[in-house]
């Protein structure tokens, strides 16, 4: 990833979200302005800077920049606490690198990880993700909830591949927009913090030309980082469902999360979870979910109330 090029772009969406009123800026009355948000010398003006200063900080030219300056233009650009840590990534001089880069090293699930995956089996959905939103490990519970990712070939054991070039996933999440942004905003933030992780780049470089809502979603410079929240499923076996879900970084993981979905108690959602997990408990030596005498679950025709969602990202 070029570090100039991001650190310009960032800046650049950031500042055209503001207007001149809602940061108290005079403007001329009946004037127009040729471009969104706030002009540079306007930015520089907030930030306590000189333009000119500024201007090659946008520009890329400045990696040199101290904490303080990086912290006015953070408060003038109105950064929440995740875009404040990107932009401070970004604008971190890095060393150079000579030579070709070194192979990108496998992540590795622990074994007591393992052991709390299986103890949350029949109970909750949960799976490890790795840097680049790899499935790195998951219980029979998340594979029956998601997809089988253990029968996919490594390369497609990715939740960002999976939710974009995967039709199953427009179905399979209710709120499919919202979700598919959010992942978005997540990468974005992992490459400003990874930006020489060429896995990473090649996964975003793929998902750029072959999903034109990845590509619009990206080119946003939304950053987010997701602890927990809620999302809305609709399952082909089992019906509908709201989850909650939390994810925790794994210690000593190596940019390692996992992720642990849960239903409300006495609950439809519950009632639909149970009845995929007594399904998923008499699966096949194919991953066919079927009960014992091979028929079909029944599926339910109860429709749950939406969860409250948030706007994506621009």
């Amino acid at each position: 990833m070029d570090q100039s090029a991001e650190l310009r772009e960032f800046l650049r969406s950031r500042r055209a979200r503001l207007s001149p009123e809602e940061t108290g800026i005079p403007t001329d009355e009946g004037s127009t302005r040729r471009v969104p948000g706030l002009r540079r010398e306007e930015l520089a003006r907030l930030a306590g800077v000189s333009t000119d200063y500024y201007t090659r900080l946008e520009q890329g030219r400045q990696l040199n920049v101290s904490e303080s300056v990086l912290d006015a233009v953070a408060r003038a650009l109105r950064l929440e606490t995740v875009e404040r840590a990107y932009l401070f990534e970004l604008a971190r001089p890095r060393p150079h690198r000579a030579g070709r880069a070194r192979p990108a090293r496998p992540q590795r699930v622990r074994p007591g990880v393992y052991s709390m995956l299986r103890m949350l089996e029949g109970r909750s959905p949960a799976f490890v993700l790795g840097l680049r939103a790899d499935v790195l490990a998951s219980n029979q519970l998340a594979r029956a909830l998601i997809t089988d990712f253990e029968k996919l070939p490594h390369r497609e054991r990715n939740l960002a591949r999976f939710m974009f070039l995967n039709e199953a996933a427009r179905e399979l999440y209710l709120d499919w927009e919202r979700c598919a942004a959010e992942m978005v905003s997540t990468l974005r933030l992992r490459a400003g913090q990874h930006p020489d992780d060429r896995l990473l780049t090649e996964l975003v470089g793929e998902l750029v030309i072959k999903s034109p809502e990845f590509r619009a979603w990206w080119a946003g410079h939304t950053v987010c980082e997701k602890t927990h929240g809620a999302k809305r499923f609709h399952h082909p076996l089992v019906g509908q469902m709201i989850m909650s879900y939390e994810i925790f970084a794994v210690p000593g993981g190596d940019n390692q999360t996992l992720c642990v979905y849960t239903v409300e108690e006495d609950s439809p959602s519950e009632a639909a979870l149970q009845l995929l997990a007594n399904w998923t408990s008499t699966t096949d030596t194919n991953g066919t979910i079927t009960s014992p005498n091979g028929a079909q679950p029944p599926v339910p025709d109860r429709v749950l109330p939406p969860t409250p969602q948030a706007e994506p990202p621009a």
